[in-house]
C-alpha cells in the first residue's frame, strides 16, 4: 500500500491474481510435522497517518512443497467509492489478502519499514486448525469485513484466529482484562503519532472524552507492537495441563535501517499556528476597538472555520460508529451554531449592535477556559489560543456596542 494508485492496483493483484498456494494447501495436508511454520509478522510504523501504528499479518511456510505465504488483514482502497465519508461514518470495509512473501518483504523494505518475525511454537493439529480458518476467511465470501480502528483491525483479527486455533488455552504473563492500568487509547494514539504534530491534534479534535479512558491491556493490542510484545511473554497451556511458549524465536527479517524518527514532520507545529493566529486577531482586535472599527471580516473567517470545525465533530459524534468520539466537549469551542448564526451575527456586529449571540458565545467560552482543568477529556493545548481569539472577538462586539456614539 503506498499511493492511491498503488493501492488500487495491490488490491486487484489480490483479488483477481491469490497466490497459487492457497489453493495448493488443501491438497498438501501430507506434509511431514516440522515442514510447515506459522509465524507472526509485525511491521514498523511509516510516514502516512495509516502506517502510523505498525501493521500485522501471518506467515505460512510449508517447506517441503515451497509455500511461503503471507496472509494480510490490511488491504483496503482508498478508491472505493464515499470512501472518506464512509471512513468518517466508521463504515469500512477491509480485506483479507494473501501473497507471496518475497513480494511482502519486497514491499516493506522499499517502504523503509523493519519487519520482526516471530515462529509460533504449536502442534501440527493448531497448524492445521489455523490454516484452515485462514482459508475460510479468504475465501471471496468471507475475505471483506467491517473494519474497527480499535477492536476489530489488521493486529486483532491475527490474534484471534491464533487463539482460536489453540487446543487448550493461551495464557498471557499479565493480566488481559484489568482496565486499572493507567494507559487510555490517546495514550497510545500519541505514543504512536510522536513527530507527527499535525495528525496528532486531527486525531485529538476527533477522539472524544471516552478516548481518555483507562484500557486493558487486550485493548492495547490493536497496536501491532503489543500484540508482538504480549506473544513474546505467552504460553500455551494444553488440555493436559502441560505449557509450552506460544514463540519459540523471533528475529528480524526486513532491516532498513531506518527509524520512526527517519519519518517524523518539520515545520510550524498546531501549537505555533494557534498562537501566531491569537497574536494576529488580539493585535487586530485592538487596533479596531481604538479606532471605533468592527473588522468583522475576522469574525467571518473565524466564525465560518469553527462551524465547518463544528460540523465535522457534530457529524462524528452523532452519526460515525467510531468508537471514542463520543461526546466531545471540543464541541463548546467549535459549533454548528457559529454556522448557523453567522448572518445574523454579523449584520448586528456591522452595524455596531449588541449581538446575543456573542453575548452567550463569551459566556460559553468563558466557562469552558475556566473550567478547563476538570473537563473529563485532555484536550490539545493548542485549543485554547483559538478559544480565546473566539472569546477576544465576542468581547470585542460588547465593548464597540458600549463606546459607539448615542
Amino acid at each position: 500500500m503506498k499511493q492511491n494508485l498503488y493501492i488500487s492496483l495491490y488490491l486487484i493483484f489480490f483479488l483477481l491474481c491469490p497466490y497459487p498456494a492457497i489453493a495448493q494447501m488443501q491438497a498438501q495436508r501430507e506434509s511431514t510435522p516440522d515442514s510447515i511454520r506459522i509465524s507472526l509478522l509485525t511491521c514498523a510504523p511509516g510516514g502516512e497517518i495509516y502506517y502510523l501504528f505498525g501493521h500485522t499479518a501471518i506467515r505460512y511456510e510449508n517447506l517441503t512443497r515451497g509455500i511461503d505465504a503471507v496472509f494480510n488483514y490490511g488491504i483496503f482502497d482508498f478508491n472505493t467509492p464515499n470512501f472518506t465519508l464512509r471512513f468518517a461514518l466508521g463504515d469500512t470495509d477491509y480485506q483479507l489478502g494473501a501473497t507471496n512473501y518475497r513480494h511482502f518483504v519486497s514491499e516493506y523494505h522499499s517502504l523503509g519499514r523493519d519487519v520482526w518475525q516471530q515462529t509460533l511454537n504449536l502442534t501440527q493439529d493448531e497448524k492445521e486448525r489455523l490454516i484452515n480458518r485462514l482459508e475460510e476467511n479468504y475465501r471471496p465470501e468471507n475475505r471483506v469485513y467491517r473494519y474497527n480502528f480499535f477492536y476489530d483491525n489488521c493486529a486483532t483479527r491475527p490474534r484471534d484466529q491464533i487463539e482460536k486455533s489453540i487446543d487448550g488455552t493461551l495464557q498471557y504473563a499479565d493480566n488481559m482484562t484489568d482496565s486499572n492500568t493507567g494507559v487510555t487509547y490517546r495514550d497510545l494514539l500519541h505514543k504512536y503519532s510522536e513527530g507527527h504534530l499535525w495528525s496528532r491534534f486531527g486525531m485529538d479534535l476527533c477522539m472524544g472524552s471516552k478516548a481518555d479512558k483507562p484500557i486493558s491491556r487486550r485493548e492495547m493490542m490493536f497496536i501491532p507492537f503489543n500484540v508482538q510484545e504480549y506473544f513474546n511473554t505467552a504460553r500455551i497451556l494444553d488440555k493436559k495441563g502441560q505449557a509450552r511458549p506460544l514463540v519459540t524465536s523471533e528475529e528480524k527479517v526486513v532491516i532498513t535501517g531506518k527509524t520512526a524518527a527517519d519519518f517524523q514532520t518539520g515545520g510550524i507545529s498546531p501549537m505555533q499556528s494557534a498562537l501566531l493566529l491569537f497574536v494576529i486577531v488580539t493585535a487586530a482586535t485592538i487596533y479596531g476597538i481604538r479606532k471605533g472599527k468592527t473588522l468583522w471580516g475576522i469574525d467571518l473567517i473565524l466564525f465560518f472555520a469553527a462551524g465547518v470545525a463544528g460540523c465535522i465533530l457534530a457529524f462524528l459524534a452523532l452519526f460515525s460508529q467510531h468508537p471514542a468520539v463520543s461526546p466531545n466537549y471540543l464541541l463548546f469551542v467549535f459549533h454548528p451554531f457559529h454556522l448557523l448564526c453567522l448572518p445574523c451575527m454579523l449584520n448586528r456586529v456591522r452595524k455596531k449592535k449588541t449581538s446575543r449571540y456573542m453575548i452567550a458565545n463569551l459566556v460559553v467560552l468563558t466557562l469552558f477556559i475556566c473550567f478547563w482543568a476538570i473537563i473529563p477529556q485532555r484536550i490539545d493545548l493548542a485549543v485554547l489560543p483559538l478559544a480565546l481569539c473566539l472569546l477576544i472577538r465576542s468581547a470585542s462586539n460588547l465593548i464597540l456596542t458600549y463606546k459607539r456614539p448615542s
